[in-house]
């Protein structure tokens, strides 16, 4: 009795434990700034949704930069209203010009700031989302859009460490990263002589084998003529024979 108590408080013990342990790996690890999609297409138009939650307690959050690297500009962002709060745009000049719609596009936007109105601010335990919409998207492998949260106690978050290498340790405070692929290519489309003489084909094809399918049946039908005349001559053949016999 005294072994199989004991047995059952080993497995108690170890029940807890892995429960502690699983308990201990769910834990929900730190919420980041994002960029939602994660990813996108070089050269397309994307909705970019900058998602921000509040990390803190006892603040709310007041202020939110996102900035654009001049390296990877797009040239056109424009910003969706965000109810109770106001966004400011910040233009720069790029280093090396960009080319869209056939015009040089010397300055594009490098920063975007979003401030709450009173009693807009993100709360503890909520968060917000705010959008822009940009394009043509730069022929890179990333965007890195450092941001800046601030705080209504004045503390400032800098989400601004770039990404970690594959395999690597994630940052503490990692930046928004917007991954770009290269557009898919497309078929070429066929010549219209080319679906013309291909339609000629076809055509030729279906009519040989429609001819083909005429022979079969005239010689089918030829086959069965004849085969009906042998059998009629067949028993008159026998009834003559039998005559014959008989007399």
């Amino acid at each position: 009795m005294r072994a199989a108590r004991m047995v059952a408080g080993l497995g108690v013990a170890v029940l807890a434990g892995v429960v502690a342990a699983v308990g201990a790996g769910a834990a929900p690890a730190s919420a980041h700034v994002t960029v939602n999609p994660r990813e996108a297409t070089q050269g397309g138009y994307a909705k970019l949704a900058f998602r921000v939650p509040n990390e803190r307690d006892n603040a709310s959050t007041t202020k939110v930069e996102v900035n654009i690297p001049p390296e990877t500009a797009i040239a056109s962002v424009s910003v969706r209203p965000t109810p109770g709060w106001t966004a400011t745009v910040e233009r720069g000049k790029l280093p090396t010009p960009l080319k869209a719609h056939g015009e040089d596009i010397t300055e594009a936007v490098v920063k975007i700031t979003w401030t709450a109105a009173a009693g807009s601010e993100v709360k503890p335990g909520q968060f917000q989302e705010f959008e822009v919409s940009a394009g043509p998207l730069p022929e890179v492998d990333r965007i890195v859009f450092k941001a800046l949260q601030t705080y209504s106690n004045n503390e400032i978050v800098r989400w601004i460490e770039e990404p970690a290498a594959a395999g690597g340790e994630e940052p503490e405070h990692p930046a928004p990263v917007l991954k770009l692929a290269k557009a898919a290519a497309t078929a070429s489309a066929t010549p219209p002589a080319a679906e013309n003489a291909n339609a000629s084909l076809a055509g030729s094809t279906e009519d040989t084998d429609d001819g083909g399918n005429g022979l079969a049946t005239a010689a089918g039908l030829a086959g069965l003529v004849a085969g009906l005349a042998g059998l009629v001559f067949g028993v008159l053949a026998w009834r003559r024979a039998g005559s014959a016999g008989a007399s």
